[in-house]
């Protein structure tokens, strides 16, 4: 595995071992992409960190996990850590302006989910669920949002009027108390997010930075519904991104373009996110969550037309 298109092979030939079927239907949607399209690819716009780390591994092959020494390409999916030829130095780190986590379903492949691409490059953000075991979100309603297509879903812009329904119900008065729990993960939330109970309702901002935590769901399309009514998640709000298409290349066959895979879901909220309710421009602070996704894209593209099939 000394060239490129030896070690693109082999990344493909990974996957086919796992899931042959959805492989092969990644590959076909892959196929109907023309070269113009890949040209107008938003992933080449990227201020991304260095991806020489990336291009090394690639080129000396697999490498053991340094936790549990399994071998893998370029990063553990199970433990969430890089492996032994990709210096962790060498991975950029992102700092989100919300905490995030992440439903993965029990049935999703590992080794297929782009869940673990933010826990690698967000450490101290993120954190992966296996579904049924997830937090009880109830009394955090106030500032916890569901990003999850569906009737009752708002747009990024509409966030923070739609919280405001949650404080004019009375949980804002819990939210001093609510705010004091031991939890480890919610340790860095930042100064200005602190409330005083007696100004629940003030500026559009002030109520955009009440959201704390955003919650995705890590699943096939048509393994969902197990999870999104699950009664925890009831009562939640929920976000659509409707304006973005996927360029994740197992797009699955009967779905909009529109519906993302989890990295790309959690990057496009995050600039959205930045601008319509922090009201700042954006300048690619959150790029590097594409840090391994839009490298494992042109891997698979150029792997195809390797293999003669672009």
């Amino acid at each position: 595995q000394l060239t490129m298109s030896l070690n693109s092979s082999a990344l493909l030939n990974e996957e086919n071992a796992q899931g042959p079927k959805r492989s092969t239907e990644c590959l076909e949607s892959l196929e109907l992409q023309t070269p113009s399209s890949f040209q107008d690819n938003p992933l080449q716009q990227l201020q991304l960190a260095s991806q020489e780390v990336l291009e090394k591994a690639k080129k000396s092959g697999r490498s053991k996990c340094p936790r549990c020494k399994s071998s893998r390409m370029f990063y553990c999916y199970t433990c969430f850590v890089p492996v032994e030829s990709v210096p962790t130095k060498e991975i950029p780190t992102v700092k989100l302006p919300l905490k995030i986590d992440i439903i993965k379903h029990p049935n999703e492949t590992d080794g297929k989910s782009t869940a673990v691409h933010a826990k690698l490059l967000a450490p101290d953000d993120v954190t992966i669920y296996k579904y049924p075991c997830i937090p009880e979100y109830e009394e955090k309603r106030h500032e916890i949002a569901l990003i999850f297509p569906g009737p009752n879903s708002v747009s990024v812009k509409d966030i923070a009027f739609h919280l405001q329904k949650y404080t004019k119900k009375g949980v804002c008065a819990s939210d001093d108390d609510s705010s004091r729990e031991p939890l480890p993960k919610q340790a860095k939330i930042e100064p200005e997010e602190e409330k005083n109970p007696n100004e629940c309702i003030s500026s559009s901002r002030s109520e955009g930075t009440r959201l704390k935590k955003i919650i995705f769901i890590d699943s096939t399309w048509n393994q969902t519904n197990k999870i999104i009514t699950d009664e925890r998640l009831q009562g939640l709000l929920q976000i659509e991104l409707k304006t973005r298409k996927t360029c994740f290349w197992r797009h699955q066959k009967g779905k909009p373009d529109t519906y993302l895979s989890t990295i790309e879901a959690i990057y496009y909220f995050l600039v959205d996110y930045h601008q319509e309710i922090l009201k700042e421009s954006y300048k690619g602070q959150y790029d590097n969550l594409l840090f391994f996704f839009s490298f494992m894209h042109t891997l698979i593209k150029d792997a195809k037309c390797c293999a003669g099939k672009e």
